[in-house]
């Protein structure tokens, strides 16, 4: 018996070490060195203050500011410890109710809009934190946030366009835009 236990106490410390101690090490050293911002959350910084991740949205709910997608995470919108979609069919009367709700809100919240409600700023994404919205929904956000800062249009639609992130290699996805990034532009456009 003896014979078998030592070998397998002696097996069990050194993959212990090497998997629990020499790895991550080694994977946490190598990303610090080549990726640090990434390794580190890819916090945004504003004015030496952590503004938020350019990876996971916020929850922006003042008129003056761009919204993002919603939220399903729990127990509170863009937990990034409890990342999920709301796995609700596109038939369930929950689903259903909620998008009509959301476009309530939208409609509240700019009621001379009358374009269409792109679908992205009334379903959740799968992971419940997406930070991005299509240029059609940032575009749709415009004039209430022109109206809300007295801004030009123009202006709050050229801070759309300059914040626009093309198709990934020009061939997966769609056009973007980082909600937080394209924010924090608008407050420095319209800081005194």
């Amino acid at each position: 018996m003896t014979k078998l236990i030592r070998p397998a106490v002696s097996l069990f410390i050194v993959l212990s070490v090497i998997t629990g101690l020499a790895y991550p090490l080694l994977v946490t050293g190598i990303a610090q060195a080549a990726f640090a911002a990434q390794a580190n959350g890819s916090l945004v910084t504003r004015d030496g203050k952590v503004a938020g991740s350019s990876l996971i949205g916020q929850n922006f709910s003042d008129p003056k500011y761009f919204w993002g997608r919603p939220s399903a995470t729990s127990p509170m919108p863009y937990n990034g410890g409890g990342s999920s979609g709301s796995n609700l069919g596109p038939l369930n009367p929950a689903l259903v109710d909620a998008v009509k709700s959301r476009i309530e809100a939208l409609r509240a919240a700019d009621p001379g809009d009358d374009l269409p409600v792109p679908v992205d700023l009334v379903t959740a994404s799968a992971s419940g934190l997406d930070p991005h919205i299509s240029v059609a929904a940032a575009r749709y956000q415009a004039a209430r946030i022109a109206r809300v800062r007295h801004l030009p249009l123009a202006q709050v639609q050229d801070l759309v366009a300059r914040n626009s992130e093309g198709r990934l290699f020009d061939l997966l996805g769609e056009a973007r835009v980082n909600v937080l990034a394209l924010n924090l532009s608008l407050d420095q456009a319209t800081a005194p």
